[in-house]
């Protein structure tokens, strides 16, 4: 089973989902209730309800059709009621990034001239009030939660969500043929919503996307992948981001699917172990540090322990490249020894991991697989909706994001004279397609309306031949596509020659003792990385050499140390061109974080803002010009 009601708008997937399992015991959502410790199943009755009484208060509020209402909050039930209920009388949602600034909200609540802000904790109220005056489309705030800061709940323009709900239940009766009236005029090409780019650099762009993009982006993309109204989600990823917000929200409503959402990111793994999801939407550092987590406990182990380990993931290898025979009974074997308990961590019902948003090592991939625990990897951008393409669940390959979904047409522009070299459309997968890289090119039903108010912005990224440039560097490989790296992050060194950082970063993360990576080496004369140790694995390292020291951070700086990374350094590189090789390293003690600021909501490092705090360790690598 896949998508359950025929639907062409978000309205008309919310109202047909809601009519297949009226008065039927069907959980939609489930969240744990402050200071619960258990999950609360909501049925999609009572979400129906709940919608309802939301949109009724709304459309009485004065909204109207094309109107912004915006949402600063992080994923959790209210959300979604939220949203489905501006869908139903034909606002458009601005989702904000809860990790935001009060500067940067306050620029988009103006860009978006939206009329309503919705916010969960008393933190993200704190910004809606500094904001507010700023705001002169702003009539009201309502807050999901009560505020600590008593006098912020007590402003003329604050309401509380419960009081909201309530007043929108009482009036619903009258509301009721108003609001399904609206719904049934939202047409497909009206404007759904502005996604705003996190952004690594510059001011953020509302990328606009109509119902029309979802709602045929939904429908594609699980002709590649299989959902099902028995599946269950956990949902962590921002839902203000596109990949979330179609894949672990949209699509599984539209198959039946049900949704539980995370306690916070941090908590993740054990809400894994409480929910027991079939499927979870995740981006690669989720896998990485999972990886990190098994590596870690096996190099601590005895010899005899990561001799099985190894074989284990060996057999695995080959079980899921289609071995079978012998392999087949060795499999049952190391599935018993190493695989089952890490399957039993993830709640032990996972039938895949859906990954996007940035690119998955390989290694990692290949490591998840050997376990039984597939990773489908996909590829888009926000301005495609966002998925453009999708490893099949019948046949997924490690290393490639997979094929191109039905109604979508990719192109590879080469970089030297900018000629498209090859093509392939969605349903279209030659085995035999391979292509030299260049710039992957995008047409077709997912590609974004523009970017909102800014025409020259949106004409940078659409040519003349209506084909969206993605700034991705890319090739076909068998009929599948796959990724190099971002344009914008290619590096160039002096002597003129381009490097792509990603795959050579990826590399130095599959040593055992690096947590992140970043290379630099831009107008340089030879490469150099700043690296984030995993602590934790280099203390077990410490441990075995019996290293002493008194604190982590000097750990970091003892010449053994020093030596281990150069080492293992020295050994990556010589997998690498002479252009490539990495000739310096710094390692930093603090990782990268959103807080910090060095990684988006999506955790995307942001280069220039790593660049910028950390130049003077950067001056200090290249100041010696006899290392050039």
């Amino acid at each position: 089973m896949s998508i359950i009601v025929p639907f062409n708008t978000i309205p008309e997937l919310f109202l047909n989902v809601s009519s297949h399992y009226s008065g039927k015991p069907k959980t939609a959502f489930a969240f744990k209730p402050k200071g619960s410790n258990e999950y609360k199943p909501i049925l999609w009755d009572e979400f129906t309800a709940h919608v309802m009484s939301m949109a009724s208060w709304m459309k009485n509020h004065g909204l109207v059709p094309g109107d912004r209402v915006a949402i600063l909050s992080e994923n959790r039930y209210e959300w979604a009621v939220t949203d489905m209920a501006m869908q139903l009388i034909g606002c458009v949602n601005v989702g904000l990034y809860p990790s935001l600034p009060s500067n940067q909200v306050e620029y988009i609540m103006q860009d978006s001239n939206s009329k309503i802000l919705f916010v969960s904790t008393g933190i993200q109220l704190k910004k809606a009030v500094e904001v507010f005056d700023a705001c002169p489309d702003l009539m009201t705030v309502v807050a999901f939660d009560d505020a600590t800061n008593k006098d912020h709940m007590q402003l003329p323009f604050v309401s509380r969500f419960e009081d909201v709900m309530d007043g929108g239940q009482a009036i619903h009766s009258k509301m009721h043929s108003s609001i399904h009236e609206t719904a049934a005029e939202v047409k497909p090409e009206d404007l759904c919503t502005l996604i705003y780019t996190s952004g690594t650099t510059g001011l953020q762009k509302g990328v606009m996307l109509t119902h029309s993009n979802l709602c045929k982006n939904i429908h594609n993309a699980v002709k590649l992948i299989e959902i099902s109204d028995q599946d269950r989600c956990l949902s962590f990823l921002p839902l203000c981001h596109s990949f979330e917000r179609m894949a672990g929200y949209y699509a599984f409503l539209s198959c039946g699917g049900e949704i539980f959402y995370a306690e916070s990111v941090e908590t993740v793994a054990k809400n894994m172990g409480e929910c027991n999801p079939t499927i979870v939407v995740s981006v690669p550092r989720l896998f990485e540090r999972i990886y990190g987590l098994v590596a870690r406990s096996v190099e601590e182990g005895s010899p005899l322990k990561k001799k099985i380990f190894n074989w284990a993931i060996g057999v695995g290898k080959e079980y899921a490249s289609g071995k079978r025979g012998l392999v087949s009974a060795q499999r049952a074997v190391a599935d018993k020894l190493v695989f089952s308990k890490l399957r039993q961590r993830t709640g032990g019902k996972i039938r895949y991991f859906a990954s996007g948003g940035a690119a998955l090592p390989v290694d990692v991939g290949n490591f998840f697989t050997a376990a039984g625990l597939p990773i489908l990897e996909g590829y888009g951008l926000t301005e495609t909706s966002p998925v453009i393409s999708v490893n099949p669940i019948f046949g997924p390959r490690i290393g490639t994001v997979g094929h191109i979904i039905t109604d979508c047409t990719v192109a590879i522009q080469r970089l030297s004279d900018n000629k498209i070299i090859a093509q392939l459309s969605g349903e279209d997968y030659p085995s035999t397609l391979s292509s030299e890289e260049g710039e992957i090119l995008c047409k077709g039903h997912n590609v974004m309306s523009g970017y909102w108010n800014k025409p020259d912005a949106t004409a940078e990224v659409m040519d003349a031949d209506g084909w969206f440039h993605t700034g991705d560097i890319g090739r076909f490989n068998n009929g599948y596509l796959q990724i190099t790296d971002r344009l914008k992050h290619m590096i160039v060194n002096a002597g003129g020659k381009n490097i792509y950082p990603g795959p050579i970063e990826d590399l130095i993360k599959s040593i055992p003792y690096v947590e992140q990576a970043v290379l630099i080496g831009e107008h340089q004369n030879f490469m150099a990385a700043l690296i984030v140790p995993d602590i934790e694995a280099l203390k077990i390292w410490a441990r075995q050499q019996n290293l002493a020291y008194n604190e982590e951070k000097e750990l970091l700086y003892k010449q053994e140390v020093t030596d281990l990374f150069d080492k293992e350094l020295k050994k990556l590189s010589k997998t690498l061109a002479s252009h490539e090789k990495i000739r310096e390293f710094r390692l930093i003690p603090e990782p990268f974080s959103i807080e910090g600021g060095e990684m988006t909501p999506t955790l995307k490092v942001k280069r220039k803002v790593i660049e910028s705090k950390y130049a003077d360790l950067i001056t200090s690598i290249y100041a010696d010009d006899d290392k050039s």
